[in-house]
């Protein structure tokens, strides 16, 4: 796997260099915000195979992968790179870092709430629940509290989160037609 910045993408870009440019977001993040050109291919739907019959794409080619700041990005080429993508270059920062470097955007009308915001909540209100379920119903609830903080540690350690996965399959993390999600 392979790392460029958003602007030495973007020179590619404007050398006409790049065809395959991926987003591996949610479909409601991506409709928030994403760089031109890219086509949506999110992480829990990422067919390997699909993409390496579509047109303008091969497995030895450069295949450019976005996300939101890099994490999902690079889960993507490590499960492209199994499916023998020899050339998986992840977009450092992602589509934060390409905004924040001032390069053109296309804006949705929709502000989302992002996924790692989401799972933030969703632990958060469960710890919460357990303590208050703890206190006031039954002791053993704390370790619904433990359970969360558990996952968190093990999400920071292996760069996978469980939760965030489920979340993204979420009716309000998907879009209306499904045909946004194909190349």
């Amino acid at each position: 796997m392979n790392i460029i910045t958003p602007k030495q993408l973007r020179t590619l870009q404007e050398c006409g260099e790049t065809t395959c440019l991926i987003d591996v977001r949610t479909p409601a993040e991506h409709a928030e915000m994403h760089v031109p050109g890219v086509h949506l291919m999110p992480l829990d739907r990422l067919d390997c195979n699909a993409l390496a019959g579509s047109e303008g794409v091969s497995k030895e080619k450069p295949v450019y992968i976005l996300c939101r700041s890099g994490a999902r990005a690079r889960q993507a080429a490590e499960k492209m790179e199994k499916a023998g993508f020899s050339n998986c270059v992840v977009v450092e920062g992602g589509t934060l870092a390409w905004a924040e470097a001032g390069l053109p955007v296309n804006r949705g009308v929709s502000k989302v709430i992002s996924l790692e915001r989401q799972v933030r909540i969703a632990a958060g209100a469960l710890v919460l629940g357990g303590v208050l379920l703890a206190r006031f119903v039954h002791p053993s609830f704390i370790w619904l509290s433990g359970f969360v903080g558990a996952g968190l540690i093990f999400a920071g350690i292996t760069d996978w989160c469980g939760m965030g996965m489920l979340i993204a399959k979420m009716p309000w993390n998907q879009c209306a037609d499904k045909s946004c999600c194909t190349r």
